[in-house]
């Protein structure tokens, strides 16, 4: 099995995802999406420029869903 070396963007997306994950289980809820605080959540919002970030390794760029 290969080694899986994890770059700064990974990195910081593992850590951010484990944060989100404590709030999630320290609130009782498994989403967010059932969080009263969920528009006002700046923990999420970090999450989620994070996993931005991560897709984009940095470099920013619009991404379209």
């Amino acid at each position: 099995m290969a080694e899986q070396i994890l770059d700064e963007w990974q990195i910081a997306l593992t850590q951010k995802k484990t944060e989100l994950e404590a709030c999630q289980v320290e609130h009782q809820v498994r989403s967010c999406m059932k969080c009263e605080k969920l528009l006002d959540c700046t923990l999420r919002d970090a999450y989620i420029k994070t996993v931005y970030d991560s897709m984009s390794k940095g470099k920013g760029g619009g991404f379209e869903f």
